[in-house]
């Protein structure tokens, strides 16, 4: 899936790298990025905010393809139709236009919910909300940055979310239903 997001960029952004995206009304960069059916980062490019999607996915795809060459099906939607579909057909790779059924009503996307929570994910981090990058090769470092972080926090789980806790809590069961001492008193044997 690929999609993209505009981003406000600071006083530290040189006017080089930096544009006016009319839809949004954002001064800054825009990241366009591709991700697998689970959200986790395939490839990113940067471009200034002023760039069409459709005219940045070319090196994006490029990028997926280089990195990624098992990849054959690509989501999109509607902003990447055109010459895009063929030009990816150049790569082996399959781009599937997701098409809202009413034009101007409200609709969750058929897989699509899948690249804005990624988006969301990267916002969470506290130098990806706003570009304070000079070069663009740096903010691509942040979000790389910032889905490393999530990833191994996925991937290191902390002990009390690990099941060892359903392990304390079997064994604090079987305490209290063990065998008695005598009239009425507990078990020792669980202490």
């Amino acid at each position: 899936m690929i999609d993209s997001q505009s981003v406000r960029a600071a006083d530290t952004v040189p006017r080089a790298t930096r544009g006016w995206d009319n839809a949004k009304k954002v001064n800054g960069r825009k990241r366009h990025i591709a991700v697998d059916a689970m959200g986790l980062l395939l490839a990113v490019v940067i471009t200034a905010a002023c760039v069409q999607d459709r005219d940045a996915a070319r090196p994006l795809l490029w990028n997926l393809h280089r990195s990624c060459r098992r990849v054959r099906l690509i989501w999109a939607d509607a902003v990447y139709t055109g010459k895009l579909a063929g030009w990816a057909a150049t790569l082996k790779m399959n781009l599937r236009i997701v098409t809202k059924r009413q034009a101007h009503a409200f609709e969750v996307l058929p897989r699509r919910w899948v690249v804005e929570r990624t988006f969301a994910w990267i916002s969470k981090h506290r130098r990806t909300v706003r570009d304070y990058e000079r070069l663009p090769a740096s903010h691509e470092a942040m979000i790389l940055w910032a889905m490393i972080a999530l990833m191994a926090r996925r991937l290191a789980q902390p002990v009390h979310l690990s099941g060892t806790h359903l392990a304390a809590r079997s064994l604090a069961g079987a305490c209290a239903t063990g065998p008695s001492l005598g009239a009425g008193r507990p078990s020792r044997t669980c202490s």
